[in-house]
């Protein structure tokens, strides 16, 4: 079966999580990702824990499934020039995760790239972008999330801000965006045969998403207090309540869901005063009081077959047991080459004709080095001469 990203051949010269994690989705689709790492030990999180039986992190494995892995020592001259003929040669897309200016400096930066290949999609993913005051300035998915407004959304009314449980710039606005540029440029080049360079910031991407909370910014309003929205736990439709023996999440937004919660939780008087807001300290009290009398699992019994959009907080042992992850193979036990069978993280795209697959394992440290070095036209003796000098691993 053909996979959708068949012939799409891309240079990963990215680590940690936002590239890994857009390279990710790409190979899962069918593209032929090649990490280029440092010999000395390559992408930072293969050492993060915990650690799995090969050696490597659980993350690194999850992230950089159906990848294939050369080191390359890019400081030297020679792994600059071995870099550079894949670069010209065989791949069609290039994705760094460098400051602004690293690949420059090391001769490997987009003019240099396009000379070679004018068909290049060269994707740059960074904090906040190729231009502007901050372009050098140092920052992590807190500090994106904190200039984009993204963070100062966050968090209870009168409270301070608060960090969400995964990485949004990170993921959203540098992978997930990362991904989605290189299929909009790829496309491009593929009908034109134009290459071009991709300019991702996790930062304007953290920002793009603010498309419901700045309104009255917009309009030239003030910026609303935290916890003062709808969807931000201004009301009791719409919130968080503590049960038995964990959490309830409560998204009645519409009528009718809240009609019917009301009825359920036997206050059918408060149906209609889901935005009165002179009544939200009394109907807040009561929720809080009544979810706590029952288990998360006896809460489903009076909600789960009725339009309430009432659900338990699952905490992430959990998860995997729910009927529909596992119906959606979103946390399957797959036989990994490397580890025997283990729970992974599922594909998130469901395509009917073309679905991803789970093709290799994560790979070692250069594990494929000289198999693409072959590629490359190097002989064993050459292949062997490199690794003694340090310019392969």
């Amino acid at each position: 079966m053909t996979l959708p990203l068949e012939g799409m051949r891309v240079l990963d010269l990215t680590r940690l999580l936002p590239g890994p994690y857009g390279t990710m989705l790409l190979a899962d689709m069918g593209a032929d990702v090649l990490k280029v790492e440092d010999i000395g030990g390559g992408d930072y999180l293969r050492a993060n824990h915990p650690i799995a039986s090969s050696g490597m992190s659980v993350h690194f494995h999850v992230l950089n499934r159906n990848k294939r892995s050369i080191a390359l020592d890019l400081k030297q001259k020679e792994g600059r020039e071995l870099l550079m003929e894949l670069a010209g040669g065989w791949a069609n897309v290039l994705v760094e995760q460098f400051r602004p200016g690293v690949m420059d400096r090391l001769g490997v930066g987009y003019d240099t790239v396009k000379e070679a290949n004018p068909g290049m999609v060269y994707c740059s993913i960074t904090g906040y972008g190729q231009d502007g005051p901050y372009r050098d300035v140092a920052g992590h998915d807190m500090n994106y999330l904190g200039y984009s407004g993204v963070l100062g959304t966050t968090g209870p009314a009168g409270g301070p801000p608060m960090l969400c449980g995964v990485q949004i710039a990170d993921l959203a606005g540098g992978g997930m965006f990362g991904a989605l540029s290189i299929l909009m440029a790829y496309t491009h080049a593929v009908r034109t045969g134009e290459g071009q360079h991709v300019d991702v910031s996790m930062m304007d991407g953290s920002l793009s998403w603010l498309t419901v909370n700045t309104g009255e910014v917009l309009t030239g309003g003030p910026a609303p207090a935290r916890g003062s929205q709808l969807l931000w736990g201004a009301t009791p439709c719409y919130n968080i309540y503590e049960a038995a023996d964990g959490y309830m999440a409560v998204g009645a937004i519409e009528g009718k869901f809240w009609k019917r919660t009301c009825e359920l939780l036997g206050r059918p008087d408060y149906a209609d005063q889901q935005f009165s807001f002179d009544k939200f300290d009394e109907i807040f009290a009561w929720l809080r009081e009544t979810f706590k009398e029952k288990t998360r699992d006896e809460w489903m019994e009076v909600f789960g077959c009725e339009d309430t959009c009432v659900s338990p907080v699952l905490d992430l042992d959990e998860v995997s047991a729910n009927p529909q992850v596992e119906h959606r193979e979103m946390m399957p036990v797959v036989d990994d080459e490397k580890l025997g069978q283990m729970r992974t993280i599922g594909i998130p795209f469901k395509f009917s004709e073309t679905p991803g697959k789970f093709r290799r394992s994560a790979p070692l440290l250069g594990e494929h080095t000289d198999e693409v070095l072959k590629t490359l036209g190097c002989s064993v003796d050459e292949i062997a001469e490199l690794k003694a000098r340090g310019v392969a691993r």
